[in-house]
């Protein structure tokens, strides 16, 4: 059984397309990688010599699987280290949508180079049932396929390992706090003794594991609020309105944020790896802090005046 055509880009861009659909439609996890892998390590370098290369004698079937793969290889961290510098970054989206891009375009191009050419001359794929005979090949075709089969082994078990054993990144968690606003402006800078003030207190965990958060608002060795038990995710946010009430007027009066983690567990389907240092519970695991002039309006001498 044969099947020949000159037009098999077009059915590599369907393939294109329907990776990038499943993927925008939260696909299965299977189908994904399986055309994935082509997707990435095979179709922006054929794609790229069939633009270059649209004579049916420019090179052969083995010599252009073998540069296809090479060459994908090659463009695909080049086109990650351009996103790099943009505001997109290297993201899902942003590399799928780059490649697609990348792919469609080159296949426009090299469709429109072999329709000018004669159909004789016109690089033509046939696909047999039949695989060729190792005995026919020429010693130069050996190589290349030993070659392409070898490299088509190591990059799928690559993936296969790094899918299997991800790793944990750097573990930390963010504190901050903002001003009323939702902005990092408009803090409390000046109060009247048993007036409140406001802040937005934030907690985002990167700490691969499920994490148990307390929060302290202290101005000495008071503590003016008690947040907690906290409980966060990996990658999960904690945004909210904390109002304080300082006890004691004075110039420059600190008040601290404090930050305790008070434990973790594993969670499933994240890398977990324990922490090889521990900070102690009874002491804050971050840190922050507001100067406040704080006003006695029983005395007729304001602080810092």
């Amino acid at each position: 059984m044969r099947f020949r055509t000159w037009k098999e880009l077009l059915y590599l861009d369907a393939l294109a397309l329907v990776l990038a659909v499943i993927i925008l439609l939260g696909g299965p996890q299977p189908l994904r990688v399986v055309l994935g892998l082509p997707f990435v390590l095979f179709l922006p370098g054929y794609c790229l010599i069939a633009a270059l290369f649209p004579r049916q004698r420019d090179l052969d079937g083995i010599e252009r699987i073998a540069l296809s793969f090479g060459l994908s290889i090659a463009v695909v961290p080049l086109i990650g280290l351009v996103l790099n510098y943009t505001p997109w970054g290297i993201r899902l989206y942003p590399i799928l949508f780059s490649l697609l891009i990348w792919i469609l375009g080159l296949s426009a191009l090299g469709l429109h180079r072999r329709r000018r050419l004669p159909p004789e001359e016109r690089l033509a794929v046939a696909l047999e049932l039949k695989p060729p005979a190792w005995r026919a090949l020429t010693p130069l075709d050996r190589v290349l396929s030993l070659v392409l089969v070898a490299a088509i082994i190591f990059a799928v078990g690559s993936i296969v390992y790094v899918v299997k054993t991800p790793k944990a990144g750097e573990r930390f968690t963010e504190f901050y706090i903002l001003g009323p606003s939702g902005k990092a402006e408009g803090y409390p800078r000046q109060l009247t003794l048993g007036e409140s003030g406001r802040v937005i207190l934030g907690i985002v965990n990167h700490e691969y594991a499920r994490v148990e958060y307390r929060v302290t608002v202290r101005q000495g060795t008071d503590d003016l609020v008690q947040l907690g038990p906290l409980t966060l995710n990996h990658e999960e946010k904690w945004e909210e309105s904390v109002t304080f009430t300082p006890r004691r007027a004075g110039e420059n009066q600190k008040i601290e944020f404090l930050l305790y983690k008070t434990g973790e567990t594993p969670q499933p389907g994240v890398p977990y790896v324990k922490a090889a240092e521990t900070t102690p519970p009874d002491q804050p695991y971050r840190d922050l802090h507001l100067w406040l002039n704080v006003i006695n309006p029983s005395t007729s001498k304001q602080p810092g005046r």
